[in-house]
């Protein structure tokens, strides 16, 4: 079986505020990494939408079949995240019902999705892909070439 090491962040300045989505993809031949502008939203979507993307990214990287019969372990410094997709928090916003359930089924696409709390120190590169999206967005607004 095939093991593949994700590593996700997600933030907003300001609560809600501008945010982005970073990841970073390893393992078995596999090494990308992603950030991305998300809009205006809170911290705790970003950081649920860094997992569903790194998930569905990986999976487009190794194609279905392969996912089928692959581990992920997902490494991720939100508290939250982690423990609602373990089971230990329950999912009381309804705006994070939503992407609860997207997140559920995109871990149905691999034999094991697992999931670890990591300190905000070792989540070093995931978390250079936000804020390079966040300061690159900033930097077009003031340029006046906001897309």
């Amino acid at each position: 079986m095939n093991t593949y090491n994700i590593w996700t962040d997600g933030g907003a300045r300001g609560n809600p505020g501008p945010a982005a989505i970073g990841f970073v993809i390893s393992g078995e031949g596999v090494e990308d990494g992603h950030g991305a502008y998300i809009g205006e939203t809170t911290n705790n979507v970003a950081e649920y939408r860094a997992v569903i993307e790194a998930l569905r990214k990986l999976k487009l990287l190794i194609g279905a079949e392969a996912a089928k019969g692959s581990a992920v372990i997902v490494r991720a410094d939100s508290q939250l995240v982690v423990r609602q997709a373990l089971g230990e928090y329950r999912v009381k916003e309804a705006g994070l019902k939503q992407l609860f359930m997207e997140l559920w089924n995109a871990r149905q696409d691999f034999h094991s999705v697992d999931f670890i709390h990591i300190p905000r120190e070792e989540n070093g590169k995931a978390d250079g892909f936000v804020n390079r999206a966040l300061d690159e967005r900033e930097a077009r607004q003031r340029q006046g070439n906001l897309v």
